[in-house]
């Protein structure tokens, strides 16, 4: 299914997330990023992994930039491998370096015990999630809550027998079931990485079953968890590149108190070092696309 298929198979969205933005390197933008997570709503940044090889490989504080992840990136086994884990772990510092107006060596990324991304000590209150699929990285960072992100590409094959009983509850797998082959697909697609995202925001990861997830709508017609105080909840999916679902959750949370993002110019600020040259029945959220690099980038295929 191409992008104007899956834009023109669902509605408009009400007051949608943020759609991701494209950061092609190191070098940003990353004031765009910034305003974002100003506004008080999370920001996602969406790149390729090749975009970011060349500052990967160059990068003479790659080691730091890892920091304890850098023994897991040794045992990668395939190059291949070694490299997205880089450039995705890199994608993440950087992004929450930019928010935070902080060197990227200077963050310490952890895992909680489920395998959740998190800052340590300097970040701490920012929530992070990643995501990557093919030559794909989305990263959510935000200042207001839990975030969680999900990736597929648009054209993945999926079987609904096999998947329904998984991924679906039963009203949604019976309003899926009588859809045209195509529309069915991409719904169960748009389900399946909004709920990915969803239980990543919980923490909960691939431990809970995503059939016992059940989505309705609020009074505004905006897509919420049922029966899990949903007036705090923001569920987006958009398309990226024309190629990719792209999912979100975030539970609104107030900001802690004394921690503000850093003013722009503040004296702790120090730029890192160039790194190199639908139905009523469905109620997974509407779609709106998001355009990614041209032909040109070096990270476009």
């Amino acid at each position: 299914m191409n992008r104007d298929d899956a834009v023109q198979a669902v509605d408009a969205a009400p007051d949608p997330l943020p759609a991701p933005l494209h950061v092609a390197g190191p070098d940003g933008p990353w004031e765009p990023v910034r305003e974002v997570l100003e506004s008080g709503r999370p920001v996602l940044v969406h790149t390729t992994w090749g975009e970011w090889l060349s500052a990967a490989l160059l990068d003479p504080e790659l080691r730091l930039v890892l920091g304890r992840e850098r023994q897991r990136y040794l045992h990668t086994p395939t190059p291949a491998g070694r490299f997205r884990f880089a450039v995705s772990r890199m994608v993440m510092r950087y992004t929450a370096a930019a928010v935070l107006q902080v060197p990227p060596r200077s963050l310490d990324l952890a895992h909680s015990p489920g395998g959740r991304p998190r800052l340590r000590g300097l970040g701490e209150e920012l929530d992070v999630s990643l995501a990557h699929t093919d030559d794909l990285i989305l990263v959510g960072v935000s200042a207001t809550g839990p975030v969680g992100v999900d990736i597929e590409p648009l054209s993945r094959p999926v079987s609904f027998e096999l998947l329904r009983d998984h991924v679906c509850t039963p009203e949604e797998g019976d309003a899926l079931a009588v859809l045209p082959e195509a529309e069915r697909a991409l719904r169960l697609l748009n389900l399946w990485t909004l709920k990915e995202a969803y239980t990543k925001a919980l923490g909960h990861g691939l431990r809970r079953r995503f059939s016992s997830i059940a989505f309705g709508r609020d009074e505004r017609g905006r897509t919420v968890p049922a029966g899990d105080e949903p007036a705090g909840w923001d569920l987006a999916t958009h398309v990226v590149q024309g190629r990719y679902l792209a999912s979100v959750a975030h539970r609104r949370t107030p900001p802690a108190a004394g921690t503000p993002l850093p003013d722009p110019g503040a004296p702790d600020w120090h730029p890192a070092p160039p790194a190199g040259p639908g139905t009523p029945d469905l109620v997974a959220p509407p779609l709106t696309d998001t355009p990614g690099p041209g032909p040109e980038s070096p990270g476009a295929r």
